[in-house]
């Protein structure tokens, strides 16, 4: 388990990157990714959406940009601050305090839950992809992204040392443990580095 897998360190990691998340991040996750991300669903503007590891709302904002209101749950206070600046606290975005591992939502309550650069954070992966599993309708869709697996043997080490890194393979081993039907898997990035990311779209 990687330094930042712990609810703990990853609160403290975010108090200080909160500050400047939302320069870092497009160095990574890209509004080009963010797009072909939302391509890989069928939004309808009436659907309801849940925004996992909401962060700073840089995922909310294009959600947003296909229905009317999101909800967004994060566990850092900080970055919920900041996200508050852009959106308000009774704007178009419901924000939550919470924990991707125990989501404070019924069975079937959405009709998208959505997480981007939140996996690689989460103590137990496969406990959390249950929860997005048990609060999306039976219909429903859960795309998650998180960061692909290196190929070169020393950035390996090293993103083992830091949080959580998984290929193809390992998300159908996750995926398959928290019970999907079915999902598929799509490799995106920057011109930079084309396959940085790992997106995940699964059905219940």
């Amino acid at each position: 388990m990687g330094i930042l897998e712990n609810k703990g360190r990853a609160r403290v990691f975010y108090k200080y990157l909160s500050k400047v998340y939302d320069e870092v991040n497009t160095f990574i996750w890209t509004e080009q990714m963010r797009t072909e991300a939302l391509g890989l669903l069928e939004i309808e503007s009436d659907d309801r959406v849940l925004d996992v590891g909401c962060g700073t709302g840089f995922a909310t904002e294009g959600l947003l940009e296909h229905v009317d209101g999101v909800y967004g749950l994060d566990q850092s206070a900080h970055q919920l601050e900041q996200a508050y600046g852009k959106f308000g606290k009774r704007g178009p975005v419901q924000f939550h305090r919470g924990d991707a591992e125990r989501l404070p939502f019924a069975d079937s309550t959405f009709d998208i839950v959505w997480s981007s650069g939140s996996i690689e954070y989460w103590p137990d992966p496969v406990t959390a992809l249950e929860e997005c599993r048990r609060v999306v309708k039976p219909d429903g869709r859960v795309l998650i992204v998180g960061p692909n697996y290196p190929n070169r043997t020393l950035l390996q080490k090293l993103a083992d040392l830091i949080m959580l890194f998984y290929d193809e393979s390992e998300a159908d081993r996750m995926f398959s443990a928290a019970g999907f039907s079915s999902f598929e898997h799509h490799l995106m990035g920057p011109p930079h580095s084309p396959e940085i990311a790992i997106t995940t779209v699964a059905t219940p």
